[in-house]
């Protein structure tokens, strides 16, 4: 029995990405997505600065739920992709705010498209 694929005209996605490769390095972009946005809890932290800078201890207590292991991570690992800035102020104790960059306020759509998509599939 033969399937029929469906089509999506002149999609962006009907280019395709290049096959996976034994060692993965994300040469697609929608890979490139995913891998910023990867790991629980990535989404709901940055759903956090939608209106403001915040500090660590500002986003732990938003999420009371997440760990400061995975929290400590999920920001450094936003921040080494470029989503998050992070701004140290002198003083004591020292202050650091995270906030979006620009590549990040650009994630904004895709987040919202994830949650719609989301919504409706529950």
């Amino acid at each position: 029995m033969a399937y029929q694929t469906v089509g999506y005209g002149d999609s962006i996605l009907a280019h395709g990405c290049p096959s996976p490769v034994q060692q993965h390095k994300p040469d697609c972009p929608v890979d490139t997505t995913l891998d910023v946005l990867r790991g629980r809890w990535t989404a709901l932290i940055l759903a956090q600065f939608l209106h403001a800078d915040l500090t660590y201890s500002e986003l732990s207590t938003a999420l009371p739920a997440l760990s400061d292991k995975v929290l400590s991570d999920r920001l450094g690992h936003l921040t080494k992709a470029g989503v998050l800035h992070r701004d140290r102020t002198a003083g004591w104790p020292p202050r650091v705010q995270y906030g979006f960059t620009g590549r990040g306020r650009a994630l904004i759509p895709v987040l919202e498209a994830l949650w719609a998509w989301g919504a409706e599939a529950q």
